[in-house]
């Protein structure tokens, strides 16, 4: 491996380790008696008319102090603006304002709702535990290592103009995953293992974090999602590991065999992003689903194509990230589906900044970010209509 790749592994790798402290399989058990499962908010964001809490981060206006920030569609209703915790809504007028045809929302002076200058996002080298230096050399990301970016983020609930999401959204194939879809509409038990590095192992999901509104991180998410749209068991397992990468789940196979999956879920390339090119991405996770189905033959598999990083951050390859959904889905057949969160991410931030859906400034989701994972893969795993 490069010089290059180590370094900038090792970096993420310390900055998943501060927030790995609760072993992934245990991380959301806390907040169980605390969130209650709703299937509206797990209902493909791209299906129709209705976001539920869309995420927003309200950016200041260096110049004249204007508060402003857009959501993914153009928006016909605001039905409600809360904070991220969900304990405060704000009232329109007063506090946010927007004009049909748009999708952008704006703040008035005195609006109780957070909003930051980008000089507040940064920090000076040197000064944070890890090095996040910004890609325009002027100082450092700023890092929230628990729910700092959660905290300053807004949740809207809209209904939008309708539009074709259709080039970017998954579609339900019940050929890519024939026998976990059987199984599951049998009412069967079926046992899933999710493998990945600190995206899947949680981190930055308030349930992760045990504050308000104690949501999940995705496994969790699609364990309740399935077992409410199946009315069977589901048994996840998570043996993720923060700062991993598709090199070292080739030294935890048994890991992930001991479960006896019915469904193996990789999901890795955040951390190899740091320079790994996309043939030794691909050719690593071949060799993942090829030791797996020695010892499990009847195995499938759902590839994860990424999340982006925040393209500011110098350790990120920002090119490799398409590379790889690539590389996944040449690998994709009957048994073996892609989870393509990669084409996703790179629409919202078409749409929307960084800022408003990230969980730590710099590579991990926030709640609504979960949501999505979930959402994408929920739609891998059962029709939209019932």
């Amino acid at each position: 491996m490069s010089r290059t790749v180590t370094l900038a592994t090792a970096t993420m790798l310390a900055v998943g380790a501060l927030q790995a402290a609760t072993p992934a399989h245990a991380q959301d058990a806390s907040t169980e008696t605390r969130w209650k499962y709703d299937s509206k908010l797990l209902r493909p964001f791209w299906q129709g008319d209705r976001i539920e809490g869309e995420s927003v981060l309200f950016i200041r206006e260096t110049a004249n102090g204007e508060a402003k920030a857009s959501v993914l569609f153009t928006i016909r209703k605001i039905l409600s603006v809360r904070n991220s915790g969900g304990d405060v809504t704000y009232e329109e007028g007063r506090d946010y304002l927007w004009k049909p045809g748009s999708r952008e929302i704006t703040l008035p002076p005195d609006s109780r709702i957070t909003s930051r200058l980008p000089a507040e996002l940064r920090r000076p080298a040197g000064t944070q535990k890890y090095q996040l230096t910004h890609r325009d050399g002027n100082g450092e990301i700023f890092f929230g290592a628990k729910l700092e970016y959660h905290d300053m983020q807004t949740c809207i609930t809209y209904e939008h103009e309708p539009e074709d999401w259709t080039p970017h959204s998954p579609k339900f194939d019940e050929k890519a995953l024939p026998r976990t879809i059987r199984k599951l509409r049998q009412k069967e038990p079926v046992s899933i293992v999710l493998i990945g590095d600190s995206i899947s192992a949680g981190c930055n999901a308030s349930g992760w974090a045990g504050e308000a509104p104690f949501q999940p991180s995705f496994p969790g998410l699609l364990q309740e999602h399935l077992e409410a749209r199946y009315g069977t068991k589901v048994r996840m397992t998570n043996p993720s590991v923060s700062g991993k990468d598709t090199r070292w789940v080739l030294s935890a196979i048994d890991k992930v065999v001991e479960p006896q999956p019915d469904l193996v879920i990789v999901a890795f390339g955040m951390n190899d992003s740091a320079g790994r090119p996309a043939a030794e991405y691909q050719a690593n996770t071949k060799a993942v689903i090829a030791k797996i189905r020695e010892q499990l033959p009847e195995a499938e598999f759902i590839l994860v194509a990424t999340m982006l990083g925040n393209k500011d951050w110098t350790r990120l390859k920002q090119e490799l990230f398409p590379q790889y959904r690539d590389a996944l889905a040449e690998l994709s057949e009957p048994g073996i589906a892609l989870a393509d969160m990669t084409s996703i991410w790179t629409e919202f931030l078409k749409r929307k900044l960084d800022w408003d859906l990230t969980g730590n400034g710099v590579n991990h989701p926030n709640d609504f970010g979960h949501r999505v994972y979930a959402q994408v893969l929920g739609t891998l795993l059962f029709p939209s209509k019932p």
